[in-house]
């Protein structure tokens, strides 16, 4: 190599270095999510879900963010907890058609497959969830803090519904939001809402994509 070819050689490197280093860093919540592509949903088959009863479809226009409302603590089994809900839920004193969400996310982050999405949802207060996709996080927080692995989770799912479902980011509210008689999602949950932070990670997740 001369030294004409070899004093090229470095300036192409320091370039490449200097380019580098002006590119944007995304941002540090998103990044570590990984792309919504290997967004992994547990099935309804992980928590031995109950054939659930025909009840009206939907088509989902607006994203609808609940707590579940029972404490469930990180190492406690989600999949045990949500058999329960269903069973409560499609039992005498509900008598749901399934269990009423959608979507369920655990404390550590693991998302489970609730009713078809295509099926409205159901709930204990006044407002009525047709046209509402509904996803719970499990827990009460209104007392538990929001663990980070669930709120990662919850953003990732909430561009991923948004994206597959062609529904509105703009449309993203609290179950509060839509009822007087309930604080769910919770305070621990609900600022991260009110503060736009949800909105804004998974629009910058879609923008990545």
């Amino acid at each position: 190599m001369t030294r004409t070819h070899f004093n090229i050689l470095l300036c192409t490197l320091a370039l490449s270095t200097f380019l580098a280093s002006c590119r944007p860093p995304r941002a540090a919540t998103t990044k570590a999510m990984g792309g919504l592509s290997s967004i992994v949903i547990e099935p309804r088959s992980a928590w031995q879900a109950a054939e659930p009863r025909p009840y009206k479809s939907q088509t989902p226009v607006r994203i609808t963010i609940h707590h579940e409302g029972t404490r469930l603590e990180l190492t406690a089994d989600a999949a045990a907890k949500i058999h329960a809900i269903q069973k409560w839920g499609m039992g005498l004193d509900r008598n749901w058609a399934d269990i009423p969400y959608h979507f369920l996310i655990a404390p550590n982050g693991t998302i489970y497959e609730g009713r078809n999405v295509m099926t409205a949802g159901e709930t204990a207060t006044e407002y009525d969830p047709s046209g509402h996709l509904l996803i719970t996080c499990l827990g009460n927080l209104e007392v538990q803090e929001l663990p980070a692995a669930q709120l990662a989770s919850l953003v990732r799912l909430t561009a991923w519904c948004s994206r597959k479902y062609k529904i509105p980011l703009s449309t993203l509210s609290g179950h509060r939001d839509n009822s007087s008689q309930t604080t769910s999602p919770g305070k621990n949950l609900y600022a991260y809402l009110q503060n736009g932070y949800i909105r804004r990670e998974a629009e910058a997740l879609l923008v990545q994509q």
